[in-house]
């Protein structure tokens, strides 16, 4: 490695040193995109300068010198990517694209300079050897580990021609991923479904047509545009009673980028052939097996076997339910269809539990959601309180800031929230990092959760679908493990976790939406303040089954055609990527023209532009232990501090720094028993 092509940056550039407001806020008003650009490259350089440094060290390898090194190297770097990276989720233009696609290569190649350098390696590698006769301490001795793991998955042991090609396809893999979201989030923007006759949007309330206006109005088009998120389900399908509009809206969606200019199809087929590629160059059969290499299911037949083990269950659900909506549709004389299922559904269960979700909106205001659900609970949990920071700017107007304390006061950390969708936001909910903590770096956490959730009109409240809070605290739960953590290396900060358990702090988290003393708290009618009536709670808990045939089957099905798309070998002929897919799904047994997978291939941005590549299963793998935890917290007394003290301690605060199977197993007392999971999926018998 050497400190060639080194970077200078301009004296004015805001990411050029530590920011200087609270938490280490980074002072998004004076950061503009070249800022990004040049801290990024310069970033860069100085990084390579750093690491060639602890090469050059003539000491014998050490924690400290080589490990603990590369733990502090990189801060500019670090910097940059957690600004430009969360911009280019969050508010992307045509010139942040741009440098996106100028970055992405040499970001790609400047990490195999890192992890592919021999003498690197070689330092790393002695550190490994020597940890057992070195004294250290659990976390440290996990660190070295770690290092050592990374490197030799990253190719570290290859030699000098097999290094150079994994440069290359890592290279082309980055490009392709680049293309792959941009595209996506161009064609997502292009498909919005235009309505001129706004009696084509009867069913829908008046704040949603009132969003389509403002929606319609922004783009400069008369009328109505509705919008789409990311799974192939739109939530207006379940109220739209034009089946017209319907159809238009479910094809748009189940469509996206699968023609013209934005096709993802031959992106998605390159990227996995490529990764098949690299897979057989690392000494594994398949790009599966390469990332079940370092995942908690271990083994490609672990993940087949679980997800086995529910697919004949969910299909007969899911077709159990098809049964009863198709005599529902047909009393409207109307042959049952993919963009008729979740109308129908809704008013299935309108009638069985007495419950219409499509109406429940007045009861869950955004902001009271967020303050007297999702932070109450938190408080009543683990002792966290936040505090509005208006005098803390965000990257975007819509963006809020909350400073977080815990019960003595002390302070954690800052808290964004960016919860409105808009043109230039890729869709779905996340979370990310600004910074994260480490005892190292002497560092807190900054982090922000996305959402996309319809704006309502000025002067309006936003509103929120029953799905949608949910969201809400799911999301949350990964920002609660960022707030909690309590780490000394930033390698182990936060969700720095294997990517099929990362899921199950925010599942967990999940259950409070409507536990009774935080949905008491929060479900208020907008206008009247009155709470949600009991008989509706009752109604919602006795629907609880209702529906997970569909949602059950729906996720195998995307699930399944991830692990179908990163089983091939180089030698596989794809062929037609619309192909490929159908039969992916018929021999998983999965297909069904009525439920489709929730994301199909040229949307699936999980898997082709984010880091769940042939791990899309760790949602369900991770809700084994979300269940099960689930039954703890219950089986202990429910929202007790005590409980939330525990889960906090020994699992949301050690992050990645010891086995996370060990930290599950702290809290409960045994491994994950999957019945609880089989049972809220109604693929067992209740208890």
């Amino acid at each position: 490695m050497t400190a060639d092509d080194a970077t200078t940056m301009s004296v004015d550039n805001p990411l050029a040193r530590p920011s200087e407001l609270p938490f280490r806020l980074p002072p998004f008003a004076g950061i503009t995109l070249e800022h990004c650009r040049e801290a990024l490259l310069a970033g860069m350089a100085e990084h390579r300068r750093e690491v060639a440094a602890m090469v050059a060290d003539p000491e014998p390898p050490t924690l400290e010198n080589t490990i603990v090194a590369l733990e502090r190297s990189g801060a500019l770097l670090d910097r940059a990517w957690s600004v430009f990276g969360n911009l280019s989720s969050s508010v992307a233009t045509p010139r942040l694209r741009e440098i996106e696609r100028e970055i992405a290569p040499l970001a790609a190649a400047h990490d195999d300079a890192l992890r592919l350098d021999p003498a690197v390696f070689a330092r790393v590698d002695a550190v490994h050897g020597a940890r057992h006769e070195a004294g250290l301490d659990a976390e440290a001795l996990r660190l070295v580990e770690r290092y050592h793991l990374d490197f030799v998955l990253a190719g570290a042991r290859l030699d000098d021609s097999g290094r150079a090609r994994l440069s290359e396809l890592n290279q082309e893999l980055s490009e392709l991923s680049t293309t792959f979201g941009q595209n996506l989030q161009l064609a997502t923007e292009a498909a919005a479904v235009h309505v001129t006759d706004a009696a084509e949007l009867d069913g829908l309330g008046e704040e949603e047509i009132a969003a389509a206006a403002r929606a319609a109005g922004d783009r400069d088009f008369d009328g109505y545009l509705l919008t789409l998120v990311l799974p192939t389900g739109q939530p207006v399908l379940a109220k739209l009673r034009n089946r017209e509009l319907r159809r238009r809206v479910f094809e748009a969606s189940a469509g996206r980028a699968s023609t013209g200019a934005y096709d993802n199809g031959p992106v998605a087929e390159r990227i996995a052939r490529v990764r098949a590629e690299r897979a057989r160059l690392l000494g594994f059969d398949t790009h599966a097996d390469l990332v079940l290499a370092d995942q908690t299911a271990a083994t490609t037949g672990a993940v087949d076997a679980m997800l086995g083990s529910m697919v004949p269950a969910s299909v007969a659900n899911a077709e159990a339910e098809a049964t009863i909506l198709r005599e529902a549709a047909a009393r409207d004389g109307v042959e049952l269809a993919a963009w008729d299922w979740a109308f129908y559904s809704e008013r299935v269960r309108a009638e069985r539990y007495a419950v219409d979700t499509t109406t429940l909106r007045p009861y869950f205001e955004l902001d009271r959601v967020l303050v007297d659900g999702v932070f109450h609970a938190a408080e009543l949990l683990y002792g966290f309180r936040f505090t509005p920071r208006a005098d803390l700017a965000g990257y975007h107007p819509d963006v809020r800031v909350w400073e977080v304390t815990d019960s003595h006061g002390t302070a954690v950390g800052l808290y964004l929230g960016d919860f409105l969708a808009r043109d230039g936001k890729r869709g779905g909910a996340w979370m990310s990092s600004f910074v994260r903590q480490s005892g190292l770096l002497g560092t807190r956490p900054v982090v922000v959760n996305n959402l996309n959730v319809s704006r309502a009109p000025q002067g309006r409240p936003t509103l929120l679908t029953l799905d949608e809070v949910n969201t809400l605290f799911h999301e949350f739960g990964h920002a609660l493990h960022g707030l909690s953590s309590a780490v000394t290396y930033p390698r182990f900060s936060g969700t720095s976790v294997p990517r099929d358990f990362v899921e199950f702090p925010s599942q967990v988290n999940e259950m409070w939406a409507m536990w009774p003393e935080v949905l008491a708290h929060y479900a208020r009618h907008v206008e009247t303040g009155e709470p949600l009536p009991s008989a509706v709670v009752e109604a919602i808990d006795a629907a609880q089954l209702w529906g997970e045939g569909f949602g059950t089957l729906e996720y195998l099905a995307a699930t399944l055609l991830d692990q179908a798309w990163h089983r091939i070998t180089p030698e596989t002929e794809v062929g037609d990527p619309v192909e490929f897919e159908r039969a992916a799904l018929e021999a998983a047994g999965v297909a069904s023209e009525l439920v489709p997978p929730r994301y199909r291939t040229t949307y699936f941005q999980h898997v082709f532009a984010g880091g769940y590549s042939a791990g899309y299963y760790s949602y369900i793998w991770s809700e084994v232990l979300d269940a099960d935890t689930v039954e703890w917290f219950k089986e202990n007394g429910g929202l007790r501090r005590e409980n939330g003290d525990t889960f906090r301690q020994l699992l949301l605060a050690v992050g990645g720094s010891i086995d996370p199977l060990a930290a599950f197993r702290a809290v409960r007392g045994r491994d994950a028993d999957p019945q609880p999971l089989l049972r809220r999926r109604g693929l067992a018998p209740a208890t």
